[in-house]
């Protein structure tokens, strides 16, 4: 997987470096690439937003490129909120999926932190009217960074998404597996939310499982409700629980599959990572959860073959 995409990783960290160092902000300026489908750029766009603890950037980075491959941008110490804050920013480049990650040398300013993914828009306004014509509320208003424009807003049942759009259009190449965003929700918020979700992304469920295996968090011997979407920004699986979720089930944000779940993890553990849970085989897939330098949490999975 590393060796076909190392090539076009190498491009695409210099375009994006480009994109990190550029500061002018113009009304003229294209916002995005083009897509077939509303507003969403494409899977390689949207990014998940990792906080790291501070200090701990650079082994975070060193970590993942050694379990996943990629590239990264040159770290910067930027100012990426509306209000006072510092932090150094990285975008990560990989086969599973797209990162920024944040060093906070400040205190991040309330709702920072909060938010799990950054979703690449053609168009800034008409993204954020979009959500909130689809039941989403604003909890932050647009504002300008140093190389485009965001906001965040929050899906019920708690979920926050940070849009943003750049003044000088990124360009990344195609993934080699589209992550999955993992969306833990209160049973009782899962119609509303599925609701504004699915109207916001244009998306479609791929698969509803009413009584999905609780083993698959954790909590043999009980069912969940699992239900897999698809759509312009990528995948989602949502898991409506009541709650009762043993450590570390609901802190990780995403789930990235691999070709092979056994050599990544002892990729991932000669790198600094630890497995905090599996390896687990259910019906269509096996996974594991592990944590990274910095702490962020990841479930990682191959494919299981259909019989």
């Amino acid at each position: 997987m590393r060796s076909r995409f190392a090539v076009r990783l190498r491009i695409a960290a210099i375009a994006a470096l480009l994109v990190v160092s550029s500061a002018s902000i113009g009304p003229s300026a294209q916002g995005a690439p083009a897509a077939e489908t509303g507003i969403a750029a494409g899977a390689q766009y949207d990014t998940t937003h990792v906080y790291v603890t501070p200090g701990s950037i650079d082994a975070f980075v060193t970590s993942w490129e050694a379990t996943f491959g990629g590239s990264h941008t040159q770290k910067a110490l930027v100012t990426v909120t509306p209000t006072p804050s510092r932090t150094y920013s990285e975008l990560v480049l990989s086969p599973v999926g797209t990162l920024s990650v944040f060093d906070y040398q400040t205190p991040a300013p309330y709702p920072f932190g909060a938010e799990r993914t950054g979703w690449l828009v053609q168009n800034l306004d008409q993204g954020v009217r979009k959500a909130e014509d689809a039941g989403a509320a604003v909890v932050v208003a647009p504002f300008a960074d140093p190389i485009g424009r965001d906001a965040v807003i929050q899906f019920p049942g708690g979920i926050d998404a940070q849009l943003y759009w750049h003044t000088t259009a990124p360009s990344y190449p195609p993934l080699d597996s589209v992550p999955e965003n993992r969306v833990y929700v209160p049973a009782g918020s899962l119609h509303a939310f599925l609701h504004s979700y699915l109207r916001f992304t244009g998306g479609r469920v791929v698969s509803d499982d009413s009584r999905a295996p609780g083993q698959e968090l954790g909590m043999p011997g009980t069912t969940y409700h699992r239900i897999r979407i698809t759509s312009p920004f990528g995948d989602t699986v949502v898991l409506a629980t009541d709650g009762h979720l043993p450590y570390p089930f609901g802190r990780e944000l995403t789930g990235y599959q691999v070709d092979d779940l056994t050599a990544t993890l002892a990729r991932a553990t000669a790198a600094g990572a630890q497995v905090l849970w599996g390896p687990q085989t259910t019906a269509d897939r096996d996974s594991a959860l592990l944590q990274f330098p910095g702490g962020y949490v990841a479930e990682i999975h191959d494919p299981r073959p259909q019989r």
